[in-house]
């Protein structure tokens, strides 16, 4: 079995832990224990959690909107061809839970969407935050609606200058 290495990372809104192996991220969900450290390197850490790490830098700053360090997720093979999906929601778009059921193609699982969303554990990679009801009102976050909030306007802050990033390099 593969060693867990675990880094803590403080973002803008509040300390992510990242947890991964020598091949890939595992696991990059919010912790809500206070710390006063603005970045926290555990002994443990990896290379693998350093990249992902910086890359939450860039992210965070305006200047990543697509995360390219090795990850892995595990789960059912529906709950993966959800994630597959959630990925493929541009930054600062949205998608509602019936959209990704359309998408893959079994439009009666929005519920069961909505379950494997949830079970999400690569926050932000997999941009869950990025799905909303099919009112357009925010629904379940596991960092809390406030953070998808936070998540949704800092992407929009930044999506024009990533659109003209992309178009340049269409050229």
């Amino acid at each position: 079995m593969s060693r867990l290495y675990l880094l803590n990372y403080a973002s803008p809104i509040g300390e992510i832990e990242i947890w991964g192996t020598d091949e890939a991220v595992r696991s990059i969900m919010f912790s809500d224990r206070n710390t006063s450290t603005t970045r926290m390197l555990d002994e443990t850490s990896h290379p693998v959690l350093e990249a992902c790490a910086s890359q939450f830098d860039e992210y965070f700053k305006g200047t990543r909107y697509k995360f390219t360090f090795p990850y892995a997720f595990e789960g059912t093979d529906f709950q993966k061809s959800v994630w597959d999906a959630l990925v493929k929601v541009g930054y600062g778009e949205t998608a509602t839970y019936k959209d990704i059921a359309l998408s893959i193609g079994n439009e009666k699982a929005i519920r069961a969407v909505g379950s494997a969303n949830g079970k999400n554990k690569l926050s932000i990679v997999i941009p869950c935050h990025r799905i909303i009801g099919s009112n357009q009102k925010l629904t379940g976050y596991a960092g809390g609606l406030w953070r998808k909030e936070w998540l949704l306007r800092h992407e929009n802050q930044f999506k024009e200058l990533h659109m003209n990033i992309e178009q340049q390099l269409k050229k």
